[in-house]
């Protein structure tokens, strides 16, 4: 009866040894070799090193020379992300939604038919970082009156951060944000 206590506690040992810190070692090794700026978390640095945010994690621009991102139900906080779970029909949701358009169709000087729905909805993370080209372009004359540019080169910095959907068909073309914002800032 020792002798099996004594080889379920060397199993128990050597298998917590393996699997709760071999293992991960191992794969932490191997994705800071061949994915090292991921397992940083997708970091953005400036030129002097300085870290300004990540690419997948939106960020709230309010003055009008920036680009403003989707709705977020968790106020952009990284800590604690999440959808706001209202359905479609639901009348909180109805009336963010219709508010959220009211501001847009003002501050953009559009119609309610040109603003795309992700501009409107919040995404189910809450922290959703692209929006799509439309969404970008229909920010572009604001964003060129506040920054005292032309509207084609914040349209040429647009075109030139629009992502393709991955592998050419999957999703829809995307904006970064972030990356446009600090390109236009760098632009200045």
């Amino acid at each position: 009866m020792f002798k099996e206590i004594k080889q379920a506690i060397a199993f128990t040992v050597i298998t917590l040894s393996l699997f709760g810190g071999g293992y991960h070692a191992v794969l932490w090794a191997i994705g800071r070799t061949v994915f090292p700026a991921q397992t940083e978390g997708s970091l953005i640095r400036r030129s002097d090193g300085t870290i300004v945010g990540s690419h997948l994690i939106a960020q709230k621009f309010a003055r009008p020379e920036y680009l403003q991102p989707r709705p977020s139900a968790v106020d952009y906080n990284a800590a604690s992300t999440g959808g706001t779970n209202y359905g479609p029909s639901n009348p909180d949701h109805l009336e963010a939604v219709n508010e959220r358009l009211t501001a847009i169709e003002e501050q953009e000087s559009v119609t309610a038919a040109q603003v795309p729905s992700e501009m409107v909805t919040a995404s189910g993370g809450g922290l959703d970082p692209d929006i799509p080209p439309a969404a970008a372009e229909l920010q572009a004359p604001r964003v060129a009156r506040a920054r005292g540019t032309s509207l084609e080169r914040v349209r040429e910095l647009i075109a030139a951060r629009t992502k393709p959907p991955a592998l050419g068909f999957i999703g829809r073309a995307r904006v970064n944000v972030l990356e446009l914002n600090l390109a236009l800032d760098a632009a200045r």
